[in-house]
């Protein structure tokens, strides 16, 4: 490797090239994460071994029933371009320590146990048929060796560690050809990037892949920021990353996680939310012990992708950053340019809906995939569209999209009549 850089000297570079490395990114908006390993025999939650306290010897027995079916992600991957992503992240060493490719830094993997296959390599290729961009997830704790616990508080554990995790992490980048996400998880029990060494790691990484993108977890900024479970904009670049049924993100019993399962309008209202404020979706499947497709992710990430099919426009490219500021209470919005979209989870029932706070003059309205356009009445800071049908045009999902043109990049005041609510303060 070239000689170490500083911790500034590290950042300046990688921010640098972060606009031409993130430009594919910050389109996308909309990923696949697969949680997949051992746990899923398991069936009861990723973190198993250690909320269950299963001992190590018992739980690697795992290792040995381990058996997805060959080509298994194929069908994630099938899935996933139906839906409408553009680029998936998948687990290839969760917390339990178990590898899913084959390693020769350790014999914990699955080119040695159980199925005897490289699962990564199968995974990236399954990527790579379906045009979709590739991601690797990698926990730095490690339940299951030695040293995982020890590097604390011991310095020649840590050492070993840390040797053994960069050893991994260099498979990662050297086996599988481009790599275009590094998804870091977990830092404990360390909790600075020295402990992890992640300054030397890290550009390892950076040489080997020129144009990779890594997130957030190893203690370092890198890339982009991680929330997780919930939506929340930050300044910088962001992706929400979302279990798809709020109990885990490993596999559980298809017929009890259906009752906890988003459909289609929450995912539509989640990436709605995401791009609205700049950032991306990650949303989760976990699959079954065989690597089967969860069956109740299957409808609703189906009927995403029609919808997104005919809607598109208001989701990929370069869109504005607006908040999470919204004109009617009807729907939510995202904008490119001149162009504000107003996503309808209440379709107007009048044939007519009001939209709040716009000082732009409107210069066209239209229904996307409907291509109807509506008539606009604007007086200031309110206008109203005209000649909506009494239902939703949209059969996929029930969610509409209008479509409206200002003269310019639009500027707006919320509540422009009641400036108590927002003190006067322009929202533009």
């Amino acid at each position: 490797m070239a000689n170490l850089l500083s911790l500034s000297e590290y950042e300046e570079a990688v921010a640098a090239t972060r606009d031409r490395r993130m430009a594919w990114w910050r389109e996308a908006r909309f990923g696949m994460f697969v949680h997949f390993g051992l746990y899923a025999l398991i069936g009861r939650h990723e973190w198993a071994m250690a909320l269950e306290n299963i001992p190590i010897e018992e739980y690697e027995k795992l290792a040995d029933r381990f058996a997805p079916e060959p080509g298994a992600p194929r069908a994630w991957a099938k899935l996933a371009k139906a839906a409408g992503m553009k680029y998936m992240v998948m687990t290839t060493k969760h917390h339990e320590g178990f590898c899913l490719w084959d390693s020769e830094a350790t014999d914990y993997c699955a080119g040695k146990r159980g199925p005897k296959r490289d699962i990564v390599a199968e995974y990236v290729e399954a990527c790579r048929a379906e045009g979709l961009k590739v991601g690797f997830y990698y926990s730095l704790m490690d339940w299951h060796h030695p040293d995982g616990w020890r590097c604390a508080f011991d310095p020649e554990a840590r050492k070993r560690f840390t040797d053994y995790t960069k050893a991994l992490v260099r498979e990662l980048m050297t086996k599988y050809g481009v790599v275009d996400v590094l998804w870091y998880d977990v830092s404990r029990p360390m909790e600075h990037w020295e402990g992890w060494d992640s300054l030397a790691m890290n550009q390892m990484v950076r040489e080997l892949q020129p144009d990779i993108i890594i997130n957030n977890r190893s203690k370092l900024p890198e890339d982009f920021g991680t929330p997780e479970e919930h939506i929340t904009a930050q300044e910088h670049d962001w992706e929400a990353c979302m279990t798809f049924n709020g109990l885990s993100w490993g596999y559980v019993n298809s017929e009890q996680a259906a009752a906890y399962s988003y459909n289609a309008q929450r995912i539509l209202k989640m990436l709605n939310t995401v791009s609205n404020g700049g950032g991306n979706l990650l949303l989760n499947i976990g699959p079954t012990p065989s690597g089967g497709v969860p069956p109740e992710a299957v409808e609703p990430l189906e009927t995403v992708g029609r919808w997104i099919q005919n809607h598109g426009e208001a989701l990929y490219g370069k869109l504005s950053r607006l908040g999470r500021w919204s004109p009617s209470g009807c729907g939510g919005i995202t904008a490119k340019e001149n162009t504000v979209y107003f996503w309808s989870w209440i379709w107007p029932s009048e044939g007519k809906l009001g939209l709040g706070g716009f000082k732009t003059p409107i210069v066209s309205a239209r229904i996307l995939g409907a291509g109807k356009e509506l008539e606009v009445e604007q007086r200031p800071y309110r206008a109203v569209l005209k000649g909506l049908p009494e239902r939703c045009p949209d059969e996929t999902a029930g969610v509409g999209v209008i479509a409206v043109e200002f003269e310019a990049a639009p500027e707006f005041t919320w509540c422009a009549g009641y400036p108590q609510l927002h003190g006067g303060r322009s929202m533009s």
